[in-house]
């Protein structure tokens, strides 16, 4: 195994339960960006932020903000009507963003959510919040993105209307401090493929530990909801072979999961010692540094990756 100095994503990792702490003092301070109640709101985002919207838009939806749609920024319903729009944007520089903000402005209120105070989505969008403190410099995203879930989870429970189950943020952040020490089970990282699964807000978290594990480790992950899973998906499962459930676990699926042979696992169910969904996202994330470097790749340089997707007119 090719040795690694500890990785800027590792680093990265490790400080989410502090950055999650930072964005819910920081609530008030982006009132204008986040959605009122009772809007109708569609969040956009590519790639991880596209999932933190999903899971976001359940989310408000879910505890009675109003309608909230999330779609990956190419896949806007133009003409669709909305009474504001949120980007998800870590770079703010990302092109299908800055195209659909660019289109719609002057006819939907936006607000963005970005890293970088130095970059064109500052000048698109109405409104902005810039969460500096949680910006990387890894390539793969972590932290900014969970700690802008942190932050709308925050602007939720200040309303006062986070859905049944949902725990409050500084729980999580709690949860977040034993996900980034507790040691990983030694079965799961010798497993040689993992399906993801959540309900409702939580499956937008399978589907970014899918894709981190791809992004980081070149990995064989797929995401599913949990109860589509026995519907096909189950058949990929044997031996080696993990399930890892995101949230509440439907009933018989752990029996289901036995039957074939795989290994099943989930610390944000409903055990008493349970995660936050989103502090077990970051066992995940921890996860798939470990199978890059036992693979010997460099996490903090993934293949076919940067930082930001811009594209030239001859891409788009």
């Amino acid at each position: 195994m090719t040795t690694f100095e500890t990785s800027r994503t590792s680093v990265e990792i490790a400080s989410q339960p502090e950055s999650w702490r930072r964005a819910g003092e920081s609530v008030a301070s982006f009132a204008e960006v986040l959605p009122r109640r009772g809007e109708r709101v569609a969040v956009v985002g590519c790639g991880t932020s596209w999932f933190m919207a999903l899971a976001y838009a359940q989310l408000r939806e879910s505890g009675g903000h109003g309608e909230t749609d999330a779609y990956a920024a190419s896949e806007f319903p133009a003409g669709r009507a909305y009474d504001r729009i949120i980007a998800i944007t870590r770079s703010g520089t990302t092109t299908e963003v800055l195209d659909l903000l660019t289109q719609v402005k002057g006819t939907i209120a936006t607000g963005a959510i970005t890293a970088d105070p130095e970059t064109p989505v500052m000048t698109v969008a109405d409104t902005v919040a810039v969460l500096d403190f949680a910006d990387e410099q890894s390539v793969v995203q972590t932290r900014f993105a969970t700690t802008v879930l942190a932050l709308l989870r925050a602007h939720l429970e200040a309303e006062d209307a986070l859905p049944v189950g949902v725990r409050l943020l500084a729980q999580a952040v709690q949860d977040a401090e034993r996900a980034v020490t507790e040691p990983l089970d030694a079965t799961i990282c010798g497993a040689d493929q993992f399906t993801f699964l959540g309900t409702g807000w939580t499956y937008g978290l399978a589907l970014e530990a899918g894709l981190k594990m791809r992004e980081a480790a070149g990995a064989w992950t797929e995401a599913y909801p949990a109860m589509e899973y026995r519907h096909g998906p189950i058949s990929i499962t044997g031996p080696g072979r993990v399930a890892w459930l995101f949230g509440p676990e439907p009933r018989g699926l752990a029996e289901d999961i036995a039957r074939v042979g795989g290994t099943y696992t989930s610390a944000s169910g409903d055990q008493a010692d349970a995660l936050d969904p989103l502090a077990d996202l970051i066992r995940a994330q921890r996860l798939a540094v470990h199978l890059a470097e036992a693979r010997g790749y460099d996490p903090d340089r993934p293949r076919n990756l940067t930082r930001s997707v811009i594209l030239t007119t001859s891409d788009a």
